[in-house]
């Protein structure tokens, strides 16, 4: 069955969801969502938006510091792009609905994070993202040109490669006419053409046994791109949020925003004694690179399983005003975090690299564009800078809607398309291979390839990825399409590239630290 539409959007988070709302005014746009479209890694975000908006700030402070968190490997004109073009995207946010923390006197209530010089985050108490997700879902389910998808799985990407013509890997030489996508109820793939298509499927958490992310973020959009042909890059830079709530049987793990150190929290060992000094002079407020591997030195040198966030000397109103979230989080798991220490530990939380894209988001796969946590844009270099990723995705996905509306109709798509052909049997007997082979992953992946890695762990876990690879392929070519095996097999690819890429940077740089080339960072790791 075929569907046309002017322009696909598949996901349905911050950056799908804007981008959709400027390009409806134009277009007709349908959006991909695997479950309900308010379900995403937007809405567990908590900390905010960075960007400049107070008088004692500037867009030089705010470059300076993206530049600093990147460790030499943004791209400078970028940077400057996103921080100079964010602050009409706030307004474009505002006249959305979205409400941000003010002060009494009517002024933003700005907060700080790790990396910052100044206080420039804009937030709503510590969920954000909810906040956010809740105004857009409520804009975008009101447009009439707007047509929603949910619980659509997005399998592949059609090229010519559908239509028998081979083309290798290289800008503009690929083109993108629509894409093949699963109705989960309704157990059949559907085949959706389009002029346009955005992809703004989110991160790569879950190929990570402790992570952050929704169990959705499994790298579907990167996975497609990659079999598709098209370029990938940075896929090394995988960003461990410091502090996660110690609950090991929780899932995904609950964040506790950096904007609780940022209001004064301090991380201190099982003895009450703080140590980030010992690693950065800003302290618990050092970009999240480094207090990440600080946590996680600190854990293997005391053989304790989590550190302590220690946020009793915050005010109370502060906490209750700011905080709730997390108060009430920890509270029912027995802990006050006005008196009582956080355990926390590092997750899986953000993946710097992506889909390649240039200044207005476009691919090097003709007619596909990527915004949000799948691109890699050049503006998060080897590390993001905390509460960056809500202004890019914001600003490219802006310029994304405008270059999709100026350039509608430029290709024409070929009438021989095939539908999908699934003549596999539903191995529902052999789930718990699926399962299995999941956690298998996730180990991997968690035990050779996190916050410290060497050229031995490397190796070794694209050695066990091979199996699961070769199993798991063997498996879904026998298989009738649905949604575990297809984000199984996603996994592995997208962890195929992380490793790839990490065996191929011979040096430790931002959030990618290779035993085997310690350079400049400090010998007390």
């Amino acid at each position: 069955m075929k569907q046309y539409f002017d322009v696909l959007i598949i996901g349905s988070g911050v950056a799908g969801l804007s981008a959709a709302l400027q390009i409806a005014d134009k277009r007709k746009v349908a959006i991909i969502a695997k479950e309900k479209i308010d379900n995403t890694n937007t809405a567990h975000a908590q900390g905010g938006i960075a960007t400049v908006t107070d008088k004692i700030d500037s867009y030089e402070k705010h470059i300076k510091d993206t530049l600093i968190a990147g460790d030499g490997l943004c791209d400078e004109k970028i940077v400057k792009m996103v921080v100079t073009e964010g602050p009409e995207q706030i307004q474009s946010m505002l006249a959305w609905g979205v409400n941000f923390d003010k002060k009494q006197n009517g002024e933003f209530d700005l907060g700080k994070e790790g990396g910052h010089s100044k206080n420039r985050i804009l937030h709503h108490q510590d969920n954000t993202g909810a906040e956010i997700q809740r105004a857009l879902t409520e804009k975008v389910r009101q447009h009439p040109n707007i047509t929603i998808f949910e619980n659509h799985f997005a399998i592949d990407i059609i090229t010519q490669h559908h239509l028998g013509v081979l083309v290798k890997r290289c800008f503009g030489g690929i083109e993108a006419f629509g894409i093949y996508v699963l109705d989960i109820k309704e157990n059949t793939i559907k085949t959706f053409l389009s002029d346009k298509i955005l992809l703004a499927t989110g991160g790569i958490g879950n190929i990570y046994d402790t992570t952050t992310n929704p169990p959705i973020a499994t790298g579907d959009g990167l996975a497609m791109v990659y079999r598709a042909k098209g370029l990938l890059e940075g896929m090394e830079f995988v960003q461990f949020h410091p502090t996660a709530l110690f609950n090991p049987n929780e899932k995904p793990a609950f964040l506790i925003t950096e904007a609780l150190r940022g209001a004064g929290g301090i991380l201190k060992d099982r003895d009450g004694k703080s140590f980030m000094k010992k690693y950065d002079e800003r302290g618990s407020l050092a970009p999240r690179d480094i207090v990440a591997r600080a946590i996680d030195n600190e854990m293997k040198n005391s053989g304790d399983e989590f550190v302590y966030l220690d946020a009793t000397g915050i005010d109370k109103k502060v906490i209750e005003e700011h905080f709730p979230s997390i108060r009430k989080k920890c509270r029912s798991l027995g802990i006050d975090i006005t008196t009582d220490f956080i355990p926390v530990v590092p997750a899986a939380h953000y993946l710097c690299g992506g889909v390649k894209v240039d200044e207005n988001g476009l691919s090097s796969i003709k007619n596909l564009y990527a915004v949000g946590e799948s691109a890699s844009t050049g503006l998060h270099g080897a590390n993001r800078l905390a509460s960056n990723s809500l202004l890019e995705a914001l600003v490219f996905s802006h310029r994304a809607a405008l270059h999709i509306i100026e350039n509608a109709n430029n290709h024409s798509i070929p009438d021989n398309i095939p539908d999908w052909v699934d003549k596999g049997l539903t191995p529902t007997e052999e789930m718990v291979l699926i399962t299995q082979s999941k956690k298998e992953l996730q180990q991997i992946m968690s035990n050779y390839v996190g916050v410290f890695r060497s050229d031995l762990r490397l190796y070794r876990a694209l050695n066990r990825l091979k199996t699961l690879y070769d199993e798991t392929e063997q498996l879904y070519r026998k298989s009738k399409i649905f949604r575990e095996i297809c984000e199984l097999r996603n996994a592995i690819n997208v962890s195929y590239l992380v490793i790839k890429m990490a065996i191929e940077r011979k040096e430790s740089r931002g959030l990618h630290y290779n035993t085997n080339y310690p350079g400049k960072l400090p010998l007390k790791y």
